[in-house]
């Protein structure tokens, strides 16, 4: 056996009767796929369901498996704590499954439960399936901030584990879509968000799941969505494997989007080994732009590719333009991996002896030292886009008027704390958002008063 099927589904924990008390209706839609969903789960009766939550516990670098025997929970934080459920978890398959990730280097398993009470995310789902089938033990995923390629592998070794052990299993990846559909919704309005939904729909109601890791994660930020690596999980499972993909229903009255699609396998398809498509595609449009870095980011690149695999700072090279090795000023480096940020350390003045060591410094800090990120490890150096901005004088000024977040960085100062964010960041569109974010790096809350500079950089790619 193997995986069965999967299925993409939203978890609104107003579908719940006791819990919608007629809103429900509105999303009949959404009802009557999910009762299809469930049928199907019934007629195969899996031995396992995987089912992967963005409401379970999510950690920064770390897929979290639920341990243990089992676990409770119900919706009595909706007001509805009559409906409850109880699930067996799949004990021998988690194992096996956190081997398969060991043997890759995927940081995941069983460490780090925070609680053990069964999310609205795992039990939306379980609620229509159990409906149907109940003979089955439960493997409960989280997700992680890891790249989304780190997604897909998970989804490979939930593959794995499941032909390892000849296991009937089904995926279930719960997920809302886009929470900014409407300006009177919960959420707002985010021009991103139908845009987001009618993509992902299209995307996965074809079931063509290498698209799923071309989507930008500041498009899928400003989009508010929350089900895409529960996606690209179970995309993973499906690695090399022809689906029958249906697109069962598709909704959104309340401002938030509900998609339902079901995919059954078809049979060994090399075609479809959409991560290794991915990444060579990635390795060379690195390369292409390794070929365009100046002088600048190839002596950040070479500072890191040492110290990682050395743990100390190579010796400085000869042969940098002369300005390196006489100037001084402020400078940051900044690394993204697959598009999200992964490093960013600077000096907002110069306080080393050239602006070659400046870079230096920064680069072994951005890649080891930013609180926000574990260490870079060796295998991720040439993955990396690197950025080089050189800051210019910083200067006073009276009121944000006199910013430009396309030409300016800006300073925010509030007493001894103090914030920078540099120019024309992806993603930074306004000057409000600009100050908002530096304010937040030095800890200064949105509505205190600020005194505020600006400087311009030069950035090196």
């Amino acid at each position: 056996m193997g995986i069965s099927a999967g299925f993409m589904v939203p978890h609104p924990p107003l579908i719940i009767p006791d819990v919608g008390k007629g809103e429900e209706k509105k999303i009949q839609r959404t009802i009557d796929a999910y009762k299809k969903v469930a049928e199907a789960i019934g007629h195969l009766q899996p031995e396992t369901i995987v089912l992967l939550s963005p409401h379970q516990i999510m950690y920064a670098d770390y897929f979290h498996i639920s341990p243990g025997k089992g676990a409770r929970g119900d919706f009595g934080q909706f007001r509805a704590g009559r409906t409850s459920m109880e699930v067996s978890y799949d004990t021998e398959f988690v194992r096996v499954l956190c081997e398969a990730a060991e043997d890759i280097g995927l940081p995941a398993g069983t460490l780090g439960e925070r609680e053990k009470k069964l999310d609205h995310g795992t039990m939306v789902p379980l609620y229509f399936a159990n409906q149907f089938w109940t003979g089955y033990r439960l493997v409960r995923i989280g997700l992680s901030g890891l790249p989304l390629a780190a997604h897909y592998r998970l989804g490979q070794c939930i593959q794995a584990a499941a032909r390892t052990l000849e296991r009937n299993t089904v995926v279930i990846a719960s997920g809302d879509l886009s929470h900014k559909l409407k300006e009177d919704g919960p959420y707002g309005y985010q021009e991103e968000g139908p845009v987001y939904d009618g993509r992902i729909m299209d995307v996965m109601g074809r079931g063509d799941f290498g698209e799923l890791l071309e989507f930008s994660e500041d498009f899928c930020e400003k989009a508010a969505e929350c089900g895409h690596r529960s996606f690209t999980i179970m995309a993973g499972a499906f690695d090399r494997t022809g689906v029958e993909a249906e697109r069962l229903s598709y909704e959104g009255p309340f401002g938030v989007g509900y998609g339902v699609c079901s995919y059954r396998p078809c049979g060994d398809d090399g075609t479809r080994n959409f991560l290794e498509q991915y990444e060579e595609k990635e390795r060379k449009e690195i390369l292409a732009r390794r070929e365009k870095e100046d002088a600048y980011v190839r002596l950040a690149r070479y500072t890191i590719e040492a110290f990682v695999k050395t743990g100390t700072l190579p010796e400085m090279p000869q042969g940098l333009p002369e300005e390196l090795y006489k100037s001084r000023a402020g400078a940051f480096v900044s690394l993204k991996e697959d598009g999200r940020l992964r490093g960013c350390i600077g000096t907002i003045r110069a306080v080393r002896e050239s602006l070659a060591e400046e870079i230096m410094r920064n680069a072994v800090s951005a890649c080891s030292e930013d609180t926000r990120f574990s260490p870079v490890e060796d295998w991720e150096v040439e993955r990396l886009t690197i950025s080089v901005d050189v800051l210019g004088e910083t200067e006073k000024i009276a009121s944000p008027e006199e910013l430009d977040v396309t030409r300016y960085g800006v300073i925010v100062t509030k007493g001894g704390r103090r914030g920078l964010l540099l120019p024309n960041l992806e993603g930074v569109d306004t000057i409000e958002e600009q100050i908002a974010i530096a304010k937040q790096k030095a800890g200064i809350r949105d509505h205190e008063s600020v005194e505020l500079e600006r400087f311009e950089v030069i950035r090196h790619h």
